[in-house]
């Protein structure tokens, strides 16, 4: 119990430091949403400090001190309440935000509980027959992949199967003749169009798991724990699982809580390279356009989601090695 709580303690005290950090990253950026607005405007002729302040008010950009916006952020955080975006202008955060996410949580989602489940059950097969075959080929597969960047992975999918072969659509989650719904055209026509981003992350990350399970197995193949239970007979299949690898998947239990955490921040590059309307590109888009509610909208929400996944990987840890209790 001592252990659980202090566990919460340090969730609740990374949280808060998390959310002033989310409040000022934005303001510490040159310039201000007004702006870009005021710089096209400025092209037609000087802009008064009428105009700019019925810009600002336009976009709700905050007033008052440092003190009084924090207190609202924190108001706002609260109610699930951001606002309306600066570059999509009428449209509420939070809509933007719920149309998005569910496309990256099904894409890089789906994908990083593959490719960890993959990628560890291939590191416990290489690791276990470690000097044959089945030890080189993924071990050699995984570390030439690794070392692609994911946009050039992206861009070779996207020349290749979509441009050269026309297997796959290039761009977009959906095509512009399906209606978005729980149907099976939509859902067949959305799975075409996952199939050379959902790739691309697979293929980029897959070595990793496979190589970092790989080399944890091996040194707990050493252990005495382990050569006392192949002393006694058991099954190798039974050893491999049950003894070394139970042991040897924590390393990798805390990467995969990180990568878990960082889902509902998508995949950037990817999905600017292939047109996906996830919530890295909408990051993008706000980045780009300065744009305050949106920007901490998402930064907060990947954050949370981050500091969640630690915390489950911490109460995992204390379940599967009783040590760390103590």
């Amino acid at each position: 119990m001592r252990y659980l709580a202090s566990r919460a303690l340090l969730f609740v005290l990374t949280l808060w430091a998390a959310l002033t950090v989310n409040f000022a990253l934005p303001r510490l950026m040159p310039g201000t949403p007004a702006d870009a607005a005021i710089a096209r405007l400025s092209q037609n002729g000087p802009v008064t400090d009428a105009t700019r302040a019925a810009i600002e008010a336009q976009l709700g950009v905050p007033g008052g001190n440092l003190l009084q916006q924090y207190l609202t952020y924190l108001h706002q955080v609260l109610t699930l309440d951001f606002g309306v975006s600066y570059t999509f202008y009428p449209q509420p955060v939070a809509s933007m935000v719920g149309q998005a996410l569910p496309y990256t949580l099904v894409l890089v989602g789906a994908v990083t509980v593959l490719a960890f489940v993959v990628g560890t059950l291939i590191g416990v097969a290489a690791a276990w027959r470690r000097g044959t075959w089945l030890d080189a080929l993924p071990t050699l597969t995984g570390s030439f992949m690794s070392t692609f960047p994911y946009f050039w992975t992206a861009l070779l999918l996207l020349f290749f199967l979509g441009y050269v072969l026309h297997w796959f659509p290039t761009t977009g989650a959906f095509s512009a003749t399906t209606t978005p719904g729980f149907t099976l055209d939509f859902l067949g026509d959305a799975a075409q169009h996952a199939v050379l981003p959902a790739a691309t992350i697979l293929l980029t990350s897959l070595g990793g798991w496979i190589l970092g399970m790989r080399n944890a197995m091996i040194n707990t193949l050493g252990e005495d724990y382990v050569t006392f239970a192949e002393a006694n007979g058991l099954r190798g299949r039974t050893v491999a699982l049950r003894y070394a690898a139970r042991n040897a998947i924590l390393p990798n239990l805390t990467g995969f809580g990180l990568a878990l955490g960082g889902v509902v921040g998508g995949s950037v590059l990817v999905e600017q390279v292939f047109g996906y309307p996830g919530v890295g590109y909408l990051l993008f888009n706000a980045v780009i356009g300065q744009d305050y509610p949106l920007m901490q909208a998402l930064f907060l929400m990947i954050t949370v989601s981050v500091l969640v996944a630690n915390f489950l990987v911490d109460v995992l840890y204390g379940v599967l090695d009783p040590r760390t209790r103590r």
